[in-house]
């Protein structure tokens, strides 16, 4: 009887090696999420002469993006998903080579590399968080594409033809959740916002494109858990919901509420 599930494509972590250096396809994946999304930044304050966010700007932000995602994603995975283990042993924390990142922490960590690089120059939170919300898809893209590749974060189990056996897994065939995770959250959510973007009367009330994107990601993320494998360590809460979709319910409730403020504020500004 023929398999009814599809091969993995067994990659391997490692995308190649220099000498003793392993250059492993998650550090290549953050390394795309963050050029790429930095060129995209780019061309989007170009084409948003109203903007006070310009490209010079742009290339002072990247480090601190770069810092708070990796320092806000690291401390987010500690507290969120593994907070024993790392009051434990918090010395653990620094071995960002050992794995375990947290998006909701990362995202965090950019809202406060965010906040603290508009008040050194000047510029509302929200102009600068509507550039970044634009490019962030292109890394969760990248991102997923690398858990798929790592064989990690998986889904549940599933019959589906298009289900997959995940090497180190229990060899029941799964739902491939990353890549789930990067067609909504990558590809479909950066389409939106595109639009958004190109659209003036939603780029010009600012704060309305990080709304957008706290909704999309906060509803795309929420639906996948349903399929997505919980957390070992965590499981499932009362046994329905998972800790990821715990942390999308403000997210989608500060879109909402930001959204709104968004449309009065800049509606109040073009009645003066």
């Amino acid at each position: 009887m023929q398999n009814t599930y599809l091969d993995f494509p067994d990659i391997g972590a490692v995308a190649f090696s220099i000498g003793p250096l392993l250059i492993r396809w998650y550090a290549l994946a953050y390394l795309a999420g963050f050029l790429m999304g930095w060129q995209y930044c780019t061309l989007l304050v170009r084409r948003m002469p109203w903007s006070p966010v310009t490209a010079r700007h742009l290339d002072d932000l990247l480090l601190w993006i770069m810092i708070g995602v990796i320092l806000g994603g690291r401390i987010g995975y500690a507290l969120f998903y593994q907070t024993s283990y790392y009051a434990a042993n918090p010395l653990e924390i620094l071995k960002i080579w050992h794995g375990g990142m947290s998006f909701h922490g990362g995202f965090l960590g950019v809202l406060v590399a965010s906040a603290l690089f508009g008040r050194k120059n000047n510029i509302h939170f929200f102009q600068i968080t509507d550039i970044l919300a634009c490019a962030t898809p292109i890394g969760l893209f990248f991102g997923r594409l690398a858990n798929f590749v790592n064989a990690e974060l998986y889904g549940r189990p599933t019959d589906g033809p298009w289900a997959m056996v995940f090497p180190g897994s229990d060899g029941v065939p799964r739902h491939p959740s990353q890549i789930y995770e990067a067609l909504l959250e990558g590809l479909v959510l950066f389409i939106v916002l595109f639009f958004c973007a190109r659209k003036h009367s939603i780029s010009k009330a600012y704060g309305t494109i990080s709304g957008v994107f706290l909704i999309g990601y906060g509803s795309a993320r929420f639906m996948v858990e349903f399929v997505r494998e919980p957390d070992a360590q965590l499981g499932l809460f009362a046994g329905v919901i998972s800790m990821g979709q715990i942390l999308c319910i403000p997210m989608i409730i500060a879109g909402v509420v930001i959204i709104l403020w968004a449309r009065r504020n800049h509606a109040k500004h073009a009645g003066e």
